[in-house]
């Protein structure tokens, strides 16, 4: 029983749609950490200047405890960014994707298949008689 999971479990992760996931969280991570550098100490600070405000000193008291809620805010303009970035990359890639498609010739028609080489055969005997 044991080796039977053992088994399965082993054709399971070493499948090729387990290994592309591991690549695209790794690589997604990675973007994520570059975008997220960028809108912190790129474009936070032009919107702060642009603005004159610091989002991330948005804040009120509530019974002793801090509402942040400038850093949420900060934190929406993250996403929006983020996701704005990603949107370009996918894009980009979509139109590489669809040039390069473009680019290949069309494979060639399937010839006929075996029954219709047999059925062309009697189609030809029968014109014969």
């Amino acid at each position: 029983m044991i080796g039977g999971i053992v088994k399965e479990f082993r054709e399971f992760a070493l499948k090729g749609n387990v290994l592309d996931l591991a690549v695209a969280v790794v690589i997604g991570t990675a973007f994520g950490t570059v975008v997220n550098s960028m809108v912190s100490n790129i474009v936070m600070p032009i919107v702060g200047i642009a603005g004159k405000v610091s989002f991330e000193a948005w804040s009120f008291a509530i019974r002793g405890s801090e509402i942040r809620y400038g850093k949420f805010v900060t934190d929406c303009i993250n996403f929006a960014i983020v996701a704005f970035a990603l949107f370009i990359v996918i894009k980009a890639f979509n139109t590489i994707k669809k040039r390069l498609e473009a680019e290949k010739p069309a494979p060639p028609p399937p010839g006929p298949t075996v029954d219709q080489k047999l059925l062309t055969e009697i189609r030809d005997l029968l014109a014969k008689r």
